[in-house]
């Protein structure tokens, strides 16, 4: 079987959540299938790390697709024509657009709805996009897949997609998050905050994760505790987050707030396992990453009670509003003080993680392959190069 991948997140050293659902499970399917061909659809130059195995073949389409009239132009033209000259059995689009000029079958991962929710956290053609195409790319996919039952129920909800049309695939976690030593720790919080504790907040700063409110409830908990506890925030700055310094310079305890900047899957393991706990009180989440990566380093957890949160959590995370700043700090003075909830969320986050894998990831995605396949067999169609019978 002849396979095209659209691969353009693949960005090294910038990999966010729809790159590591990339990265991680096509580096498990391409080694697990080396009986099937792989060709990987790049929007610029790549790196050979990307290159996981001897049956892919990679293809440079331009122009870089970092822009709505770019996404068009790439997904409809650039995609088409190599679609045309490859002519593969599937096209599988793992950042929620597809081709709608192609009859080539395509396996889409939607990853959230995020822009339906909070349509004011995008700019205008990037909403406009959005709003106009998800809805005949969730008709024109062969089959989908997402990374939650939340996410799941939210696309059948707004576009009105039959639910058996469309198979949860959680995210996983590498393997670089892991408990760390008593010694490890101290060694990284010396280098830090000169050894005193920190929450962590990781994911990109933009309007969606809330990092407003949780520098008002930081301030807030600061004030109420006198707590020598600081905070740590560790993503790129997206788009929009002149609210969130604006929050920032209103604080009394800024001096105990340290912005870092993005961070690669190393430093930030480290960064993680030295936490006293991950703070992750975003407003909406198709999955949350973090939450996983946080239970894998054995770090106690807060997060919102919205959208997947709760799911991807379940016992092993203090839930929060997310709307209230009061609720988060109260949240934060809970887990600054109680070493035995801490203890106790630990312990649920061992379970919890073993829901999840990238392995897992690969094999559920690869039984969506299946699915999309067998439906076209039965429709009567043949892969490429086969003979009709």
């Amino acid at each position: 079987m002849k396979i095209a991948v659209n691969t353009r997140f693949l960005l090294p050293d910038h990999l966010e959540g729809i790159g590591w659902f990339t990265c991680e499970t096509f580096r498990q399917l391409t080694r697990q299938h080396p009986e099937h061909e792989f060709h990987f659809f790049f929007d610029r130059s790549y790196s050979d790390t990307y290159l996981f195995s001897d049956n892919i073949t990679p293809h440079v389409l331009q122009p870089p697709a970092r822009h709505p009239v770019l996404w068009y132009w790439w997904f409809e033209w650039s995609v088409v024509r190599k679609l045309k000259q490859l002519q593969p059995d599937l096209f599988i689009s793992p950042d929620g657009f597809l081709s709608l000029n192609t009859q080539i079958p395509t396996l889409l991962v939607i990853h959230d709805l995020a822009f339906e929710h909070f349509p004011s956290h995008i700019g205008k053609l990037a909403r406009q996009y959005y709003r106009r195409y998800t809805p005949l790319f969730t008709q024109k996919a062969a089959r989908i897949a997402t990374v939650s039952e939340y996410s799941k129920q939210d696309i059948v909800s707004q576009y009105r997609v039959a639910p058996d049309k469309i198979d949860v695939v959680y995210n996983g976690s590498n393997g670089y998050y892991r408990a760390l030593s008593k010694e490890q720790q101290r060694n990284i919080r010396q280098h830090l905050t000169n050894g005193k504790e920190y929450f962590l907040f990781a994911g990109a700063l933009q309007p969606r994760k809330n990092v407003a409110n949780l520098l008002r409830a930081f301030d807030q908990f600061k004030q109420k505790t006198g707590s020598t506890t600081q905070l740590i925030l560790v993503g790129r700055k997206a788009w929009h987050y002149d609210g969130i310094m604006e929050a920032y310079n209103e604080m009394n305890d800024k001096a105990d707030v340290q912005f870092l900047g993005h961070k690669n899957a190393v430093d930030l393991s480290g960064i993680m396992g030295a936490a006293k706990s991950l703070v992750y009180v975003s407003r909406f989440e198709g999955f949350g990453i973090p939450l996983l990566e946080a239970m894998q380093a054995e770090v106690p957890v807060i997060t919102s009670n919205t959208s997947s949160m709760p799911e991807i959590a379940g016992e092993a995370a203090w839930l929060t509003d997310p709307y209230s700043v009061e609720s988060i700090a109260d949240a934060m003075m809970k887990i600054d003080n109680d070493k035995k909830l801490r203890q106790q969320l630990v312990d649920a986050g061992k379970n919890q993680r073993q829901k999840f894998s990238w392995q897992q990831t690969a094999n559920e995605l690869w039984e969506s392959v299946e699915k999309t396949v067998y439906k076209r067999e039965k429709s009567g169609l043949h892969f490429a190069g086969e003979a009709s019978s």
